[in-house]
């Protein structure tokens, strides 16, 4: 019996029974620790080396709630929010409902790609944008799983393929960096055109996905309860706030905005761009400075749980690791494969997806799976290209899908504000279904073909 396959599975069955996410790593960081020979002493002791890891992206995604519930003060959102309801509000009364969900749902995707490279606030943006158009989604009778789905890839894709923003740190620092450290004994190099290129045909699979969930799957009208939700709804806010735009909060907002993604550009550090934005807001007089805590604390809440399964899933991670079950897996497939390429490809990939779905990070496993898989790679004779394909792939698939990711968790904290959009349910299984099935298919048909 595997370790990482049982705590895996573990961890998915309490999720999908309703149980907290965090509850869920945790027992099952700890059935894998014990299944994998550690005792409970060196599991706890293994998840708490672990949880450290996950803390600087915790940090930075409480920062980044932080800016965003800055800016919600100054009316920019309210203002995009209401001009996009008045325009969806005239389009229904010309009796064009399905032209106004393409385009509700063509904006939702378009702002979640922003989110990775133009502006990229990641996830921070789902919580002030979404709840506000919750109320035409209901007067359109919109599945919101439909929704998830665009968010989830328009929070994934554009990094797996757009080497900018998010992009550049996954293919350039993380991808590329990772597999020419393993390849280098091996003799494999991996140049930086040639990551974007062989992940072309993996975010290929992702975007056929999409296009069944939006127009296949989820197109039927689905009806919801029509509460009453805040324009700006953040955890601070009565239902009644409401920001009114005006000239110098909109002019604060841009530039904050500008600012913050320029240094994190300059720096590579969200959380120093999430505070040089949220002080320019301050200074430029959208809130008062002794509101500052208020809304710093209150944008850390809006993140808290996320970052607390980040951090936990860290933990998990590292009990993963500590076991040596992971290696083992990898042995274990390699003997069931012989000489057959694409028998290789697909069981890298499907235990790249046991690896990855309880991290749920594609960043933090890159450094497992191409220590791993590199050496398999050019031991079955993969080309470059579809090496990256297979450790690139098999990283991303603990991104859509999982119920411990943030493009899943970020799509469920801005559509269930009014508690009508259940997180396994309605976010983690649709993203599952329709982009890590196609992501294996799509992976493996990239590692034999290119």
């Amino acid at each position: 019996m595997n370790a990482v396959i049982i705590a895996v599975l573990v961890m998915v069955g309490l999720s999908l029974a309703r149980v907290s996410v965090v509850f869920a790593l945790v027992v099952g960081a700890l059935v894998g620790g014990l299944i994998g020979g550690l005792s409970v002493e060196e599991t706890l002791g293994a998840f708490n080396d672990g949880v450290g890891g996950g803390a600087k992206v915790a940090l930075a995604y409480a920062t980044l709630g932080a800016f965003a519930v800055a800016i919600s003060r100054s009316g920019l959102p309210d203002l995009l929010a209401r001009r996009l309801i008045s325009l969806l509000g005239q389009e229904a009364t010309a009796n064009r409902q399905a032209v106004v969900k393409y385009l509700l749902l063509g904006s939702v995707l378009l702002v979640a790609i922003s989110s990775q490279n133009l502006i990229p606030v990641h996830i921070a943006f789902i919580p002030i944008l979404i709840p506000p158009l919750l109320k035409v989604m209901n007067q359109l009778r919109l599945d919101r799983r439909a929704v998830a789905c665009a968010l989830t890839f328009g929070l994934t894709a554009p990094y797996m393929l757009l080497p900018v923003g998010f992009g550049a740190i996954f293919l350039n620092d993380i991808l590329l960096a990772n597999i020419n450290q393993a390849g280098e004994a091996l003799g494999l190099e991996i140049s930086r055109g040639m990551v974007p290129l062989a992940m072309g045909v993996p975010v290929g699979g992702m975007a056929l996905g999409l296009l069944v969930a939006v127009f296949l799957s989820y197109r039927r009208p689905r009806d919801y309860a029509d509460a009453n939700v805040a324009t700006t709804n953040v955890p601070h806010h009565h239902p009644e706030t409401h920001h009114e735009p005006h000239a110098m909060g909109l002019v604060m907002s841009v530039v904050a905005i500008v600012a913050a993604l320029g240094i994190q550009l300059w720096t590579g550090s969200m959380i120093l761009g999430g505070l040089v934005g949220f002080a320019l807001l301050s200074v430029g007089g959208i809130f008062k400075w002794r509101e500052a805590d208020d809304l710093f604390t209150s944008g850390m809440r809006m993140m808290a749980l996320i970052g607390f399964i980040m951090i936990s899933a860290s933990g998990f991670a590292s009990v993963m690791t500590a076991t040596g079950h992971i290696e083992t897996l990898v042995h274990s497939s390699v003997e069931v494969i012989g000489d057959n390429r694409g028998l290789a490809a697909l069981l890298m990939l499907l235990v790249g997806l046991f690896i990855t779905l309880g991290i749920g990070s594609s960043f933090s496993t890159i450094p497992i799976i191409a220590a791993i898989f590199v050496p398999l790679a050019v031991q079955f004779g993969f080309s470059p290209l579809a090496t990256v394909a297979l450790v690139g792939t098999a990283a991303a698939l603990g991104d859509a899908g999982s119920p411990a990711s943030d493009s899943t968790l970020g799509p469920t904290s801005g559509l269930n504000v009014d508690r009508q959009h259940d997180h396994i349910w309605d976010s983690v299984v649709p993203t599952f279904v329709h982009y890590n099935i196609p992501l294996i298919g799509f992976g493996w048909l990239a590692a034999i073909t290119l």
